[in-house]
């Protein structure tokens, strides 16, 4: 049995919040709201390489300014490496974790999934080398998504034994996020189309370790005029503070929440969505224009 309703918002401080960014956090805020859970904000600084000064608590500040305000101190990746470190180990002594040194070239010449080649070198550290999750045969994994129903993917075909820890020493996405999930007792997981894909590799690690699986579901994405994800590599435009309630009143309209105009206050606007939010506005949707303002 799940245990009491926990979501989450997760961003990367790369650089501020965007109208992509909004929907996401709405998103899950009002899901959370809605089922009388909790609604946490787990701050993903794991790649300094691609973090830019400040924007982290200037997320926060983002955040705090359209009234989306969390429920517990705010979780930095960054502090949890001896945690991760931990896992990892358990892991290798599992025997499901092992050393790997391939090259992307190698990689695309077996067909872009990776083989297994280094499997077997479990005790083998190599400097420089990835480490590597073990997919054992036929596995496939299926789940419902809230908003984009049935998915499957098989994992020996479709990704290959993936990276946990990367060459040069910092840990993969998708290690750092199952286990914060599991140790912030996150029950669903609302977040981005794009990170879909991703989902099958998360629930195979939390198979491996023992954990309760959360709900997921994945938002439709918002799209630029050229028809791509509002992001920060596309150069997706800030959230403009001066203009907070027309972001939520935005937002929500794309989200399919008409409310009446004139309410000044974010977060009486939310307060008012949360009695509008259905999960069913965003069922089987998968992407949509953004507003002309955020949509550049």
């Amino acid at each position: 049995m799940l245990e009491p309703y926990t979501g989450r918002f997760a961003p990367s401080p790369t650089g501020p919040l965007h109208f992509g960014s909004l929907l996401a956090a709405l998103v899950s805020y009002l899901d959370a709201r809605a089922h009388g859970g909790k609604w946490l904000v787990r701050m993903e600084d794991l790649d300094p390489p691609r973090e830019v000064p400040g924007a982290a608590s200037h997320i926060l500040r983002q955040l705090e300014d359209h009234g989306l305000f969390w429920d517990a101190q705010v979780l930095f990746q960054s502090q949890r490496q001896q945690r991760y470190g931990d896992i990892l180990q358990h892991l290798f002594d599992k025997g499901v974790a092992y050393y790997c040194d391939c090259s992307r070239q190698a990689i695309r010449a077996m067909g872009g999934v990776y083989s297994g080649r280094c499997y077997g070198r479990h005790d083998v550290r190599r400097q420089g080398a990835a480490v590597r999750l073990h997919i054992a045969d036929n596995t496939t994994i299926e789940f419902c998504d809230l908003f984009q129903g049935i998915q499957r993917q098989c994992l020996n075909t479709e990704v290959g034994d993936f990276i946990v820890r990367r060459k040069d020493g910092l840990y993969a996405y998708q290690l750092a996020v199952v286990v914060d999930d599991c140790d912030q007792s996150v029950t669903h997981v609302l977040r981005g189309m794009d990170l879909l894909d991703s989902t099958a590799r998360q629930l195979w690690l939390m198979a491996v370790l023992g954990y309760q699986q959360p709900v997921y579901g994945h938002l439709p994405v918002a799209l630029n005029r050229s028809g791509q994800k509002l992001s920060k590599q596309n150069h997706a435009p800030s959230l403009d503070q001066q203009g907070v309630c027309d972001n939520l009143y935005q937002a929500l309209s794309w989200l399919g929440i008409e409310l009446e105009a004139g309410i000044v206050n974010p977060e009486e606007i939310l307060h008012c969505a949360v009695k509008h939010w259905q999960r069913s506005l965003l069922m089987g949707r998968r992407g949509a224009l953004a507003p002309r303002a955020h949509a550049l």
